[in-house]
């Protein structure tokens, strides 16, 4: 497997420059071309007696509009550098909804870990919903990392459908790294087959270990988090765990406490 196009979702918060440099290095580093991508919709103005205030009311939101995806669009070209081949995507519409339909045309979807927590404003994707719907890669991305070595790998591991797919799209960056962790948590973590994921990285050529850990003290998420700070790791490959009702999508506790409080990149599949 390759990596040949990757998109990254764009914003107005603090730390859209750094997950743009972030994305246009792994586009150098795989000979990938980057698509750049904002959107969000425009806010309804309140109900008014007079007629010409409500189309007034409505220009002033269609000029924010324009100028928030222009202000966007230029932190994607300041902070794309040298990426070989850039495309740049906007649009009127909801920020996930957009990402989500323009993702059939990416390899590896780059999004923030906390858009609101960021200030990216109505332009953030946030990335559960994304994760959820988009059926590619997600590379979730914490404030303030502008680069992603992916040299020391931790693979959360859990004998799903959603892991054994971020397996297979994490290969590119397996083959790479230097050292790669199969972890498996919890009481069934020995019957998961960590030993047999491990031996088919290393039959990919990777630098691999499987590891079985009780977490008695902690969440899944947090043991998992734990291994990675004390083996260095600076990213995390796994499945992301959710279903729907009543047509919302609602994510597992191990996706949820990871997108809430992972300091690391963690790379996600559905």
């Amino acid at each position: 497997m390759s990596i040949a196009s990757i998109m990254v979702s764009l914003d107005l918060g603090r730390s859209a420059g750094d997950r743009v440099r972030l994305a246009a290095d792994l586009a150098g580093r795989f000979e990938a071309g980057l698509i750049g991508i904002a959107a969000r919709t425009i806010d309804t103005p309140a109900p008014v007696g007079d007629i010409l205030e409500a189309q007034d009311a409505y220009a002033e939101e269609r000029a924010a509009l324009v100028d928030d995806l222009a202000e966007a669009r230029t932190i994607f070209a300041r902070s794309s550098g040298s990426a070989l081949r850039t495309e740049w995507r906007q649009i009127e519409a909801g920020p996930e909804a957009f990402l989500v339909r323009q993702a059939r045309g990416a390899d590896l979807v780059v999004v923030g870990r906390d858009p609101r927590g960021d200030g990216a404003g109505a332009l953030g994707a946030a990335p559960g919903p994304v994760l959820m719907e988009v059926g590619r890669p997600v590379l979730v991305v914490p404030p303030g990392i502008d680069r992603l070595a992916a040299a020391r790998i931790v693979v959360a591991w859990k004998d799903a459908p959603e892991a054994r797919r971020a397996v297979t799209a994490a290969l590119p960056f397996i083959t790479r790294a230097d050292q790669v962790f199969v972890v498996g948590v919890g009481r069934e973590a020995s019957h998961e087959g960590a030993g047999e994921v491990a031996d088919l990285l290393a039959r990919h050529g990777a630098h691999v270990t499987a590891h079985a850990l009780e977490a008695p003290n902690r969440t899944v998420a947090g043991e998992i988090l734990h291994f990675s700070e004390r083996h260095d790791a600076d990213l995390v490959v796994m499945g992301g765990y959710g279903h729907a009702r009543l047509r919302e999508w609602l994510l597992g506790g191990v996706t949820r406490d990871i997108l809430q409080d992972a300091p690391l990149c963690c790379l996600m599949c559905h």
